[in-house]
């Protein structure tokens, strides 16, 4: 039945469904696992690299958290060619609301740009949805730290801890048992680096496969985004007992 209603972006099945919105859905449950946790003095993003080849030249570290301004940065999973133009376009709109307002966009407005125009791609024919999903953290003065995720349709929402990618039930289960609001950046970290390690399909955990970014409070009260280097993630691994451990099964 579906396949009467698959081949537009702008037609509703009986039941009401874009399937080809399901479809980019679907493509992001493929992509790396990426999850990000709120805690009280910063957010910690963290996102599984996959490795596709030994012979690939790494020359850009971060491929999976990028920053869009000085208070915010996202977690990807999905298509990347699709991630890089809607991050371009984003950045573009942080920084035109600075040079018009001559203050830092909040948080909150910068997302629901960005999932306005992810909305338009499912209402115009000869459009397809952006294939990827996006985890945001940010800060203003409005609200402080905040945590938010959204999907191809354009819905988005705030969290306070939360996982996108493959592998999404057994994370979010995780998160739900062990997630703790007086968190401080250092337990979420552990908290990731455990989720991580029992959600993954690589069998192995190491700094090539992992990508970590923290946002967080700096000296005189300076939000910071910190993105870890492969020593430092190296070094977190270490000190949380799982540097090239051996990861359990996904579902145990």
């Amino acid at each position: 039945m579906a396949r009467r209603y698959d081949s537009r972006t702008t037609i509703f099945s009986p039941e009401g469904r874009l399937y080809q919105v399901e479809y980019a859905m679907e493509a992001i449950s493929h992509a790396g696992t990426a999850l990000g946790i709120l805690a009280k003095d910063g957010i910690v993003l963290a996102a599984e690299k996959k490795v596709t080849s030994k012979l690939l030249e790494q020359t850009v570290q971060q491929e999976k958290i990028y920053q869009l301004n000085d208070q915010m940065c996202t977690a990807v999973a999905g298509i990347t060619a699709d991630a890089n133009t809607l991050i371009n376009y984003s950045r573009i709109q942080a920084q035109q609301y600075l040079m018009t307002y001559n203050e830092p966009i909040p948080v909150e407005q910068l997302v629901q740009r960005l999932c306005d125009l992810k909305q338009g791609y499912t209402q115009y024919g000869g459009l397809r949805p952006f294939g990827v999903s996006f985890l945001y953290a940010g800060w203003d003065e409005h609200y402080g730290f905040q945590l938010y995720h959204s999907d191809p349709s354009g819905n988005y929402s705030g969290w306070k801890a939360t996982c996108i990618g493959a592998n999404v039930s057994n994370a979010q289960s995780i998160l739900k048992q062990d997630y703790k609001e007086e968190f401080t950046v250092k337990e979420a970290k552990s908290l990731a680096v455990k989720v991580l390690h029992k959600t993954m399909d690589s069998t192995t955990l190491g700094s090539e496969k992992l990508e970590f970014a923290t946002l967080h409070v700096g000296s005189g009260g300076k939000i910071v985004y910190h993105p870890y280097k492969p020593e430092e993630i190296e070094a977190l691994l270490k000190a949380e007992g799982v540097l090239n451990a051996q990861t359990e099964p996904v579902g145990q």
